[in-house]
């Protein structure tokens, strides 16, 4: 982690806040040089093409203030890895880099406990970064490798491709509104908030299957919509067949079809693919170990239409998250 940031925290807590991360780090062959010079060397492998993404997360913003620092941890890695599973890479590294109010150790002790956790669950190998004075905000860079020209797009979906999703929808948006609210959050709600899975085997096994993909961060209309914006199409969703927990069931649809339409945090991946391939997509959903769900097909013409259990079309209260609107 380079420690050379004017402004950053006092010298000596920034230097032992840096060596207390990089004690938990093991040796890997594959990256050449590590945390503690001013950039890192990695070796991809051959005949495999470098998958960079970097998603950044503010206190208030991303997360409740309330969220334990192993959850951020863990989360500030996860939305990442999802989007590294939304091109079908194998993740292998990440850089992290840390604005703090103070440096507290048990904070970055707990932080990096969750951060770790799950990169250890997808063999990824944190390897440089940045540590600075100021508000609570996590921003991380991952990067992963695929086989040359196999990666997932969202250029590749065609007029008549099923639309499909994976695990359930609008979860980690009913445990944010009830937050809001002053309500009690299910537990299994908020659990989907603060520690969302990366569908990162999936991914791997849509490589050659999907047309195309797009991980679920602002909310399903919205991301199906960049999808169909980039491929030049437009989509239906059939919003009955839309995959819900058995925590969410309890509403009522008009009222969860919100949530799961456009609340976003889901970090599930929506996919297109052809009614040729359904056997082989479940198969391949089958080996990843999660369910999937054809949920509406895309169409010509643009941008995503929502319909109702009879058919008629609805409209989101929005059509997803979006920072500055």
């Amino acid at each position: 982690m380079s420690a050379d940031v004017a402004g950053g925290i006092a010298a000596s807590g920034e230097f032992d806040l840096i060596a207390r991360i990089r004690a938990r780090i093991a040796s890997r062959d594959d990256v050449a040089l590590g945390i503690g010079d001013d950039a890192a060397l990695m070796t991809v492998p051959a005949g495999l093409q470098l998958v960079v993404t970097a998603d950044t997360l503010n206190a208030g913003v991303h997360f409740p203030a309330d969220t334990a620092p192993t959850d951020i941890g863990w989360k500030a890695l996860a939305v990442n890895l999802s989007d590294l599973a939304a091109m079908g890479a194998q993740p292998a590294w990440c850089t992290l880099s840390l604005s703090l109010p103070n440096s507290d150790p048990r904070w970055i002790d707990g932080f990096i406990d969750g951060f770790l956790a799950l990169a250890a669950l997808h063999g990824v190998q944190l390897v440089g970064g940045d540590t600075t004075r100021g508000p609570l905000s996590i921003a991380v860079t991952a990067m992963g490798h695929i086989e040359a020209g196999h990666a997932l797009r969202r250029d590749g979906a065609r007029v008549g491709d099923d639309v499909w999703v994976t695990g359930t929808l609008g979860d980690a948006a009913a445990a944010l509104q009830s937050l809001f609210s002053g309500a009690a959050v299910e537990r299994s709600l908020r659990a989907r908030l603060d520690r969302p899975t990366p569908r990162v085997e999936v991914g791997r096994a849509l490589v050659g299957l999907a047309s195309a993909c797009v991980d679920l961060s602002d909310g399903l209309l919205a991301d199906l919509g960049h999808l169909c914006a980039r491929s030049g199409i437009g989509a239906e969703v059939d919003l009955a067949l839309l995959p819900v927990s058995r925590a969410l069931a309890r509403f009522k649809p008009e009222v969860r079809w919100a949530w799961q339409a456009s609340g976003g945090d889901d970090y599930e991946l929506c996919f297109t693919a052809s009614p040729q391939r359904v056997e082989q997509v479940q198969q391949a959903l089958d080996f990843a170990g999660v369910a999937g769900t054809r949920i509406g097909r895309i169409v010509a013409g643009q941008g995503v239409q929502a319909l109702a259990a009879d058919g008629a079309p609805w409209r989101a209260p929005r059509d997803g998250y979006d920072h500055f609107a």
